[in-house]
């Protein structure tokens, strides 16, 4: 499976992952304006065989194929982690809340 990856200028350590290049259209609006501006940055041919440092293959190519996209977050860093603002819709709230 061929995909490309781009950084996040607004988010460091984060990559997304498309099926086509330049294919933003299939991002959800939320997605978009989290990770702002994006930078190409590798073009890959992904197999079940081959290793990834910090995602797993078959999660990257199976979110590819229903998606047409991947997010891969820095290590240890969950989308709720990254979205966190105490006014943010999404924002878990705290126990006095």
């Amino acid at each position: 499976m061929h995909c490309f990856v781009y950084a996040s200028q607004r988010k460091a350590d984060t990559y997304l992952w498309l099926d086509k290049k330049d294919h933003f259209d299939v991002l959800p609006e939320s997605l978009v304006l989290l990770l702002g501006d994006l930078r190409f940055v590798l073009e890959v041919e992904l197999h079940p065989d081959r290793r990834l440092p910090h995602e797993d293959v078959e999660v990257v190519m199976q979110h590819l194929l229903t998606k047409g996209w991947h997010l891969q977050l820095p290590p240890h860093e969950t989308l709720a982690v990254s979205t966190h603002t105490h006014d943010h819709p999404l924002a878990p709230k705290s126990r006095d809340e």
